[in-house]
């Protein structure tokens, strides 16, 4: 039976002082009156019946995912007591399903991309499980045909064509430097890896017990104590002691037969600030207004976000990135938007957790 699991973890400090710890971004309304993780959820409906997903957090945004979530299930919702990465937030998802049903095939979803349209991401992920269905030990990853060398993600270079739409993965790249990242756009064989993926939970699990055995036997451990009273006490137990390491380095780089499933969407990683220009229309100077109430005057390329009524004005500047909340504003230029972690360090070491 097919399952789906959203990943909704992490605290996404780039886009502070909306996202904070206590409310991340995957809950923020800034797109078009919806949540990330609400746009996550209805593209992933479409697919599999919301009985059938599950979403991963952070234990004590469960509260939060389940007021922003009340199609899904109270016992879909994951708890993590500590960030682990995702090499452990999806081995504990695929045991606890695994549990459930030996036969189990997932997805696995991001809470913080937006894709469209919708029938093209509906098509792309049923060939993925249909790829998975014909080769029950294959891994399959989606891959963005790039619109740019963008020095900021991972990439995946296809191989042969299994199918149509369907390929080899021939080898995985981390972030590369401009030259190369435009290198590979030129190339047309290389994608953005895009953090999705499809596959058994069988063979997902045995590929981390070949790779990483501390993982998969502890959220083996976990999972089977899952139904039961001793759930909080192995959480709190065994899963702050797991490995911290992303999937793609655990499993995705080192596996045998993984595939890429090319992904013909429109996709958008909304990972900072200056990201909104791609899913937010710019006016006529440039502005990017993500706030209900925003007037610019003699201004441009300044991206303006919030989620309340407070009026944001400008008048004669140029490429900022204004942010406003209750009780944090952030002026920043939009050349130094990929610095907010260190400030957000910065700010903590100054004024402790009250703002982060």
């Amino acid at each position: 039976m097919h399952y789906a699991v959203i990943m909704a973890g992490g605290a996404g400090t780039r886009l502070w002082p909306a996202s904070r710890a206590s409310r991340p971004k995957q809950v923020l309304r800034l797109f078009g009156g919806k949540s990330l993780l609400r746009e996550s959820f209805e593209r992933v409906v479409r697919v599999v019946p919301a009985d059938r997903i599950a979403v991963i957090t952070g234990a004590e945004h469960l509260p939060l995912l389940a007021e922003e979530l009340p199609e899904v299930l109270p016992d879909n919702l994951f708890g993590e007591p500590c960030g682990r990465d995702t090499a452990t937030a999806v081995g504990l998802s695929a045991a606890i399903l695994r549990e459930r049903d030996a036969e189990a095939v997932l997805g696995v979803f991001t809470a913080d991309h937006i894709i469209g349209p919708p029938d093209r991401f509906e098509d792309t992920i049923r060939a993925g499980l249909a790829a998975v269905e014909r080769q029950p030990d294959a891994l399959v990853t989606f891959g963005i045909r790039p619109t740019s060398p963008h020095t900021g993600y991972g990439y995946v270079q296809r191989g042969d064509e299994i199918s149509p739409g369907v390929f080899t993965a021939a080898r995985f790249m981390e972030k590369p430097d401009a030259e190369t990242a435009a290198r590979y756009v030129l190339d047309g064989r290389y994608y953005w890896n895009s953090g999705m993926f499809v596959w058994r939970a069988d063979t997902v699990l045995g590929q981390l017990r070949q790779h990483l055995p501390e993982c998969e036997a502890g959220v083996t451990r976990i999972a089977r104590a899952w139904s039961g009273s001793q759930r909080d006490q192995a959480l709190r137990s065994v899963y702050p002691t797991l490995p911290r390491i992303s999937i793609d380095y655990a499993v995705l780089e080192r596996a045998p037969r993984v595939l890429v499933v090319e992904m013909d969407c429109a996709w958008v990683d909304v990972g900072s600030w200056a990201a909104l220009e791609a899913v937010i229309a710019p006016d006529a100077h440039g502005n990017v207004p993500a706030a209900p109430r925003v007037l610019h005057l003699d201004s441009k390329g300044t991206i303006t976000a919030g989620e309340d009524d407070h009026l944001i004005a400008t008048l004669g500047v140029e490429d900022l990135i204004i942010v406003h909340t209750r009780d944090a504003t952030l002026v920043a230029h939009r050349s130094q938007a990929q610095r907010l972690k260190e400030l957000v360090a910065a700010i903590q070491a100054r004024f402790g957790a009250a703002y982060s």
